[in-house]
């Protein structure tokens, strides 16, 4: 028993640091060791395969078909490259890594976490989001050549990605702009669950609203202005759904309005939302408004890409050659050899009948965890809801090609699978009433991760 604890403890630190270097590998790279960063965007790669293979040596791993299949794909797609593709080595491993290693991880971290666990975890990104909405703020601010917009290596012409009126979109301690919006779209969904469900200083959340907020327009990102919109479209939907809420939901929809009253009486959030505003208008007008980004955005350019896999070899172009690494060790340079949507990416470069595979286990994966989700949120438990918020946005069409984005999708896919680890429900807020409705819960009983 103590060594199962001991092992469980282990395995808990590592998931921790595998999250810690998801949000510092960037300051790794750009600040404290610019002469390592190539090899640190690997540096969360050895980490996860010792996790899974530490959870599959304990026989915890789950028999989940979803894990299976993209194992298969992924495998497949290895022999495919070789035979069919570009034929390298690396490269295909590079590109199945994903399927091989990210994907399984986040049924290790569901075995390995629970409720209280991914609890933590939500605090933690919410104290986060405090210092590094400072941070945006500075990089916003600054010229590119001061420190804080240091690129990959050091780089002294800057990390900041073109934004609008001569600003720049910051990348805050990330390597690139999109996983800050990952960063604060997650933390959004975790700012809306405390205001719903107290467990957290009060202060801290407070601060933290009002970072998440300031990060809109300081992101310049249309992307974290929808994720913030689709965490508070769960909420309501929640308290419309369960009607447990409404009071909380007022509470904070009040509280988001002072927050906003507040802030705009800050020149330096005025001058960011007329950047944002100016690049969100123009953005929209050449992308056919709002709609025409919503679809290309979340869908990913499906249509697109079924339409063009008659195009591609029947086995695609290899795997791993729609990624910047693959480009790299193929061409010598950084382009999109392949496709900048993600389900184009996949067809391209595993052909219709594998790229399709890979997004039919994702889109069912997806489904699955969000009618578990429903029904915890229906039952009063709103954490794995809230997570869904996010996970939704990522899992299903994320960017799995670009190592950030790829983490935000194993954590999340990970908390939620956690968020469902508990020995009790809460469904009441009186403790008799907590006594009356609580229902044990037994992980190895739920079907999700078969």
């Amino acid at each position: 028993m103590g060594r199962t604890g001991e092992g469980k403890s282990q395995l808990k630190k590592a998931i921790w640091a595998y999250f810690l270097l998801l949000i510092f590998e960037g300051a790794l790279r750009k600040w404290v060791l610019p002469g390592l960063a190539t090899p640190i965007l690997l540096i969360r790669d050895p980490l996860a395969l010792w996790i899974i293979l530490k959870v599959w040596e304990q026989g915890k791993m789950p028999d989940s078909i979803y894990m299976k299949s993209m194992i298969v794909l992924g495998t497949l797609g290895i022999f495919t490259a070789l035979i069919f593709g570009h034929g390298n080595i690396g490269v295909a491993i590079y590109g199945a890594r994903i399927l091989l290693i990210h994907f399984p991880l986040m049924f290790a971290i569901g075995k390995v976490f629970d409720r209280e666990d991914v609890l933590e975890v939500a605090r933690a990104i919410v104290w986060i989001s405090i210092p590094m909405a400072v941070l945006i703020a500075m990089q916003f601010y600054s010229p590119q050549t001061a420190f804080v917009n240091r690129g990959i290596g050091g780089d002294t012409e800057g990390g900041g990605f073109s934004g609008a009126m001569g600003f720049y979109r910051p990348p805050g301690t990330f390597s690139f702009t999109n996983g800050l919006v990952s960063f604060f779209s997650l933390s959004a969904s975790m700012v809306v669950y405390f205001w719903l469900n107290p467990g957290i200083n009060k202060t801290v959340l407070i601060f933290a609203t009002l970072a998440v907020i300031a990060s809109i327009p300081l992101s310049i990102s249309r992307t974290l202005f929808f994720s913030v919109g689709v965490a508070l479209i769960f909420a309501v939907a929640a308290t419309l759904l369960n009607g447990k809420n409404t009071g909380k939901i007022i509470t904070t929809g009040l509280i988001l309005v002072i927050a906003l009253s507040i802030l705009s009486q800050i020149s330096f959030f005025k001058t960011a939302t007329e950047a944002f505003t100016d690049r969100f208008t123009g953005a929209n007008e050449s992308e056919g408004g709002v709609k025409g980004v919503l679809g290309d955005r979340y869908f990913g350019g499906l249509g697109s890409a079924l339409s063009n896999s008659t195009e591609q070899p029947f086995f695609g172009l290899g795997i791993g050659m729609g990624t910047n690494v693959g480009s790299k060790l193929l061409t010598g340079g950084t382009k999109f050899l392949i496709s900048e949507e993600e389900w184009g990416r996949l067809i391209g470069e595993m052909g219709a009948i594998l790229g399709i595979g890979v997004i039919v286990i994702r889109l069912a994966l997806s489904f699955r965890l969000a009618s578990f989700g429903y029904r915890e949120m229906i039952r009063g438990d709103l954490l794995p809801w809230m997570l869904l918020s996010f996970a939704l946005l990522v899992i299903p069409q994320g960017q799995w090609a670009q190592p950030t984005s790829l983490g935000f999708s194993t954590m999340i896919g990970g908390l939620l699978f956690a968020s469902f680890n508990k020995k009790r429900q809460l469904m009441a807020e009186t403790p008799a009433e907590k006594t009356k409705n609580t229902v044990p819960v037994d992980l190895t009983k739920i079907k999700y991760i078969r």
